[in-house]
Parts: structure tokens; sequence; C-alpha cells
């Protein structure tokens, strides 16, 4: 990442930061964007949730790790990052019409955690997200041995679960991610 785009993704972070100063009390920019200044490849993977349309923002510290948690904060499922499948093997397991690619795998690439289900829960106390559309969160084990995955939204004023087949893909799902800095 050039310089230039550098500066201009910590403007458009700081601007995120200061206008939902509700998602992150008490922490302080300066320390964020030092934490930032000094690993570059999580500037890196935060540029790649904002070019896909996360609009990453920081929604805790986490004493224990000395970590700044982001979290996608877009208002619906992160547009450069739906249609998709939930995994590479849901996605060899399509015979027909298969999607571009896979949630896990565009976050690995990405750098990026894909957000667990309560990580997720979490997300929506801090506003309503996915009021129109769905985000694939990580599944756990015992539920993809069996073919599935599950997905979150917000309908109802309420947060639901739901289930589908791995290899399923709709252009109203996407994925949201964090990162650890």
């Amino acid at each position: 990442m050039t310089p230039k785009r550098q500066a201009e993704l910590l403007k458009t972070l700081r601007a995120r930061f200061e206008t939902n100063s509700g998602r992150h009390e008490g922490v302080d920019w300066a320390a964020v964007q030092a934490r930032l200044a000094a690993a570059p490849d999580k500037l890196s993977a935060l540029e790649k949730m904002e070019s896909t349309g996360g609009e990453p923002d920081v929604v805790a510290y986490d004493a224990t790790i000395d970590r700044y948690v982001f979290y996608d904060c877009s208002a619906e499922s992160p547009i450069g990052r739906r249609s998709l499948c939930y995994d590479r093997e849901a996605l060899e397991r399509r015979k027909q019409n298969k999607p571009e690619g896979n949630a896990i795998d565009a976050a690995s690439r990405m750098g990026i955690e894909i957000l667990s289900e309560d990580e997720y829960q979490r997300l929506q106390t801090l506003g309503s997200f996915d009021t129109k559309t769905s985000s694939w969160v990580a599944t756990p084990p015992a539920i993809r041995t069996l073919g599935g995955a599950i997905f979150c939204d917000r309908r109802y004023n309420r947060v639901f679960t739901y289930h589908n087949g791995a290899d399923s893909y709709y252009a109203a799902r996407g994925f949201r991610g964090s990162l650890k800095v």
C-alpha cells in the first residue's frame, strides 16, 4: 500500500472512529493509530475490509491479549463479499452454478477471521446490522460435518441464527470479519 493510500485509509478510519464513539468507549484513537503504524500487515487487512465495503471500526480493546478489535460495521453485509458459499469443501462439491468463491478462503486471503456467532451477537448490540442482508458466521464443526453452515441477520428488531447447506449462496448473503491489532 502506498504511503498516500495509508494516509487516506487512516483518515477514513479515524473519521469513522470519531463518528461512532459509542462502539468503543474509553478507546483512544492515538493508541489505535500507533498500533496500526507498527503493524503494516494489519493496515493492509483493514484496507481489504474497507475496499470490499466492510467499513471496519474499532469495537473493543481486549486487555487479555492487548489488542484492539475491529469488526466490519457496514449497515448491510459487505457488498464486495457476497454470493459466496461457506467454504472450499462446499465450493468443490457444488456441481453447477458455482459461485466465484467461498467465505472462509476469502477471509483468509484478506488476513481476517469470519465473525463467530457470539461476535455477531456482540456487533448487533452496537447498532442494527443486516436488516436486508445476511452474513455467514463461523460454523461449529458438528454442523459443518453434516453439510450445513450457519448465518445470521436482523429482522423484526431481533437477531436470528439460521442454517443452510454450506454450498448455498445468495446475492444478499456475505460475511463479516474481525481483525485484532
